[in-house]
């Protein structure tokens, strides 16, 4: 029984990154329905848990609620792709500029750290596209961690959400690993010169050529 290795938290809140995980990896597809009865029965859980579990989700967007039709894996517009990455370049090139001016020494090597395991992940051959991408995020989640803006995190974490809805594309794309990577070079660069504003500008630019290698 799944409910039993369940850690002691809420229990909806341990099905809920249960079910996330499930669509970030599209083991449940963008636009597919939710088998409540079907997902109570594999945890081992009663309803109640599970739809609150995906109460939570539909706040994220990550499911959509239907009246008389249950729960759906949201599927992500183009419209809702442009806005999600409109917001994300602002709010992160905005924490870029606070870490180009504010970052100790010893933050900015925490970030230099994280760029050069992103170099080492895109060595020539190299096709673990997923481990790019996650480092990828853990360099961004680190900035965000040095410009110390909780209002803003709680913001970018939400919509990173329904970015990932859409990652499937971006990782496909030829050529799109070498690009993210020249744009993490620029905005490194730019950390460590300490320029506010190119931080921000090569930021801005980092997500307007993703947005373009997710459409």
């Amino acid at each position: 029984m799944v409910a039993a290795s369940l850690s002691p938290r809420a229990l909806y809140e341990e099905v809920a990154e249960l079910l996330r995980q499930r669509i970030f990896s599209r083991e449940l597809e963008p636009g597919s329905w939710i088998d409540e009865l079907k997902l109570a029965e594999q945890y081992g859980i009663s309803r109640t848990p599970l739809r609150e579990a995906l109460k939570v989700l539909a706040a994220e967007g990550l499911v959509t609620m239907k009246v008389r039709r249950g729960a759906y894996v949201t599927e992500v517009s183009e419209r809702d792709l442009t806005d999600v990455y409109h917001l994300l370049g602002l709010l992160e090139a905005d924490a870029a500029g606070v870490v180009a001016t504010e970052a100790t020494d010893a933050q900015l090597r925490e970030l230099q750290a994280l760029h050069q395991e992103l170099e080492a992940a895109a060595v020539p051959g190299s096709e673990d596209r997923v481990r790019f991408f996650a480092i990828n995020e853990r360099f961004h989640m680190q900035l965000l961690a040095v410009a110390n803006n909780r209002w803003r995190d709680q913001m970018v974490a939400d919509l990173r959400k329904v970015m990932k809805l859409n990652r499937h594309n971006s990782l496909l794309k030829s050529g799109r690993i070498e690009e993210s990577l020249r744009e993490h070079r620029a905005i490194m660069a730019a950390l460590v010169a300490r320029d506010s504003a190119a931080a921000m500008q090569r930021m801005h630019e980092h997500f307007k050529n993703g947005l373009e290698a997710a459409a």
